[in-house]
């Protein structure tokens, strides 16, 4: 294990040393809400690789689930778990669920309009799902949800953004994390000195040739936990996503959302013959699909929304809609030829339930971290919630050793 003291190695300058109680490394939903949930007493740094709209939180389309009633428990944990190939950790599992009502309540408070009906909230059905339980902001719903966070962390007078700022390294002192290295957009190395450091950098997207991850989206923060002999967890736990738009253009693949199957898409082969439930799990889909091109010989699927009535696609998809329409494509009209791509890590940085890492002083959240949730296999709409459950439970376990360290300083003085 290397986690060797590396503060001998930091410029004494003070131009490139900052301090902050907390540093977080991403401005996507974990970012975000981990920030929003630790005490305003607290000064907070945030980096971001990009922009801020350049996060994969911002790409998320489909919604977000939720449990539904009292009732729904036990078929969202089956749902979940069936999913994951029941190599999910139950308590985990348990967590995100128990914890969802709160954060959906969280989230509306603080400006997301979920789609209603009547006044009460609408839920949709995705792959996989024994019943409707996602809320869902048209079809960018994690825009809707990002851009309201992003919001409220724009207010916090003690929360500092850098963008295009990327993280190269931890700092170590006496073992434990004390911050990070950094190199801003004009290349200049910088220390950031923190109590605790949380890394919600996202997934792993970029080193696919396609994929429905932004591209600069890389691992990073899974390579300097590897360097330094932090805990990793299932990093062959790569999800591909069935449908995106088959393209022959470079670049990132644009993601047909799972709950327009849900709503009643269905996926055919070159003679127009369907060839699988498309309300199986990913996997099982995108194995479906990537048999039949193999079979048929071809370079796509195709994916009719024919069943699906046009009010419904130009209102619960008009993003989709409007997208497809710029490829060529009237999806009120016509089938449009899709193919699987690399969308999610289920894998990552090893963490507690409190998204502890290995390493004192470190937390990890979102899809950067592997916490057990999702198991094998992400069920649909759950990457979200998670994110935003642990980075709930990781600014509460921030807050409680701020509380005690305060306390013990106290008792010194």
């Amino acid at each position: 294990m290397n986690q060797t003291d590396n503060m001998k190695n930091v410029s004494k300058s003070n131009k490139n040393n900052l301090q902050a109680d907390v540093v977080i490394v991403g401005t996507g939903v974990g970012g975000c809400f981990s920030a929003l949930n630790l005490s305003e007493d607290l000064s907070i740094i945030m980096i971001t690789k990009s922009d801020l709209e350049s996060s994969d939180s911002f790409l998320a389309q489909g919604g977000i689930c939720v449990l539904h009633d009292d009732d729904d428990y036990d078929s969202y944990f089956e749902d979940t778990m069936r999913a994951g190939h029941y190599e999910n950790r139950k308590e985990s599992v348990d967590i995100m669920i128990r914890g969802s009502q709160d954060v959906i309540h969280d989230l509306i408070g603080y400006g997301v309009d979920f789609a209603k009906e009547d006044g009460k909230l609408l839920y949709t059905r995705e792959g996989a799902h024994s019943r409707p339980r996602i809320l869902f902001h048209e079809d960018i719903t994690g825009k809707e949800i990002t851009s309201k966070l992003l919001a409220q962390i724009k207010t916090r007078k003690n929360i500092q953004i850098m963008e295009y700022t990327t993280m190269t390294d931890i700092l170590i002192s006496k073992g434990a994390c004390a911050g990070i290295e950094a190199e801003t957009s004009d290349h200049k190395k910088i220390y950031i000195h923190a109590d605790q450091t949380i890394f919600a950098s996202g997934g792993i997207g970029g080193r696919y040739k396609h994929s429905t991850n932004f591209p600069h989206l890389t691992g990073d923060a899974i390579d300097i936990a590897k360097k330094h002999g932090i805990r990793l967890e299932h990093l062959d736990y790569v999800q591909i996503h069935p449908t995106t738009l088959y393209s022959k253009k470079p670049g990132r693949r644009f993601l047909i959302s799972e709950s327009v199957r849900g709503e009643g898409a269905v996926l055919y082969n070159k003679n127009k013959e369907r060839f699988v439930d498309e309300l199986l799990p990913r996997d099982v889909v995108t194995k479906a699909i990537r048999e039949e091109m193999k079979k048929d010989g071809t370079d796509y699927v195709w994916l009719s929304m024919e069943h699906i009535p046009k009010e419904t696609i130009l209102n619960h998809f008009p993003n989709i809609y409007e997208h497809c329409l710029e490829e060529g494509y009237d999806v009120t009209k016509e089938c449009i030829p899709v193919v699987p791509a690399q969308h999610y890590f289920m894998g990552g940085i090893w963490v507690d339930s409190d998204s502890r890492t290995s390493m004192e002083h470190l937390y990890a959240v979102g899809e950067t971290s592997c916490n057990g949730v999702h198991g094998a296999n992400r069920l649909a709409s759950n990457s979200l919630l998670e994110s935003l459950v642990f980075a709930k439970r990781a600014a509460t376990k921030i807050k409680k050793e701020e509380t005690k360290k305060n306390l013990s300083e106290r008792k010194v003085v």
